[in-house]
């Protein structure tokens, strides 16, 4: 006998969760054949964008229109009489020529984090990565800190999506007791150059590892930051932190086990002054562990990336800062899903 049900049901986001890689992979798709990058430089026709990509006639229609439906896409016309232009959205975020472009994420989600994600079940089950360590490759930083190109691509991937993240931080954080920060991890410099351009007094260090500091300092020559932030080499494993008013790490202790990262904020600590601050911007899971969907599975991607990594709410984060020594913990919403979680000595 069938159970009553007192509420009306709906399938519709069963259905939309669940068939919602059909969308994402047709944005992927676009991004990684370069087709908003193309239509940046003005609307073209379906023939003109199916020769210049060498796509096949049959779906050529079914494929554009399906972007203009999702909102990625603009449209005159209908068919053979269209013309297809970027949206707003996609015009600044998805055209490769523009510094704004972030599509270096969604790259990177289509050509490994798509196919990996397939053995979900499999790292559920095992407990194991399952990107190319899974058959014999090297773990992912040994990977990408190998390859100059790859770790290239890698650093304005995450330089691309975290942006928005890195400018709030800037403007929001109160910094007129400070004078030095040091951001750990700093990858390209794209942290700390945000926070010189947004707060003249300060001077900056963005740490990481030696194949990263020709990168950083590219970057910040091209932002104009090279005389107040100082691309440094370390390892911040084996080394102690630079000491400053201010350390920061921007999506760095999700990719390590719990005593990596309370080994970490213990490295942070002793490198702050009284009154200093540690900054981790993360996609902070809430407290109830129900809301932050994307810190959610941005936790699970930490399964299928790394041995031991994880996403953590503000209250995890908390009691291992308050282990360490750290006297109080705020949270500072950013952009997205994205906070700060800022630890006073």
């Amino acid at each position: 006998m069938a159970t009553a049900i007192n509420h009306q049901v709906n399938p519709s986001q069963i259905m939309q969760v669940g068939m919602g890689f059909w969308a994402s992979k047709t944005l992927l798709t676009g991004v990684n054949m370069e087709l908003f990058t193309l239509l940046a430089k003005g609307a073209l026709s379906a023939q003109e964008i199916k020769n210049r990509l060498g796509l096949h006639e049959r779906s050529i229609y079914d494929f554009l229109d399906t972007l203009v439906a999702l909102g990625f896409l603009k449209r005159k016309g209908l068919k053979e009489t269209a013309l297809y232009s970027n949206s707003d959205d996609a015009n600044v975020f998805l055209d490769k020529n523009k510094p704004s472009y972030l599509g270096g994420i969604l790259e990177m989600s289509n050509n490994r984090l798509y196919p990996s994600w397939h053995n979900l079940e499999e790292g559920l089950k095992t407990g194991l990565p399952q990107n190319e360590m899974k058959n014999g490759g090297k773990p992912i930083f040994e990977a990408l800190y190998a390859d100059e190109t790859k770790l290239s691509e890698f650093i304005r991937a995450m330089g691309g999506i975290q942006m928005g993240n890195f400018m709030a931080f800037a403007n929001k954080f109160d910094f007129s007791n400070y004078k030095t920060l040091c951001d750990i991890g700093g990858a390209g410099g794209f942290l700390s150059a945000q926070v010189v351009m947004n707060n003249a007094h300060m001077n900056c260090i963005s740490y990481d590892l030696p194949p990263v500091t020709p990168i950083a300092n590219a970057n910040l020559k091209n932002m104009g930051v090279a005389g107040k932030v100082v691309a440094q080499s370390g390892d911040f494993f084996k080394e102690d932190f630079p000491k400053a008013d201010v350390i920061t790490m921007g999506n760095i202790l999700h990719d390590w086990g719990t005593a990596d990262k309370l080994m970490l904020i213990r490295k942070a600590y002793n490198a702050l002054p009284a009154g200093g601050s540690l900054v981790v911007i993360e996609n902070i899971i809430d407290d109830n562990r129900s809301e932050n969907a994307f810190g959610l599975l941005m936790s699970l991607n930490m399964l299928i990336e790394t041995s031991e990594g994880y996403d953590f709410s503000a209250a995890d984060f908390k009691e291992w800062a308050q282990e360490v020594g750290f006297r109080k913990v705020n949270v500072m919403p950013l952009t997205g899903p994205t906070s700060a979680v800022i630890a006073i000595k």
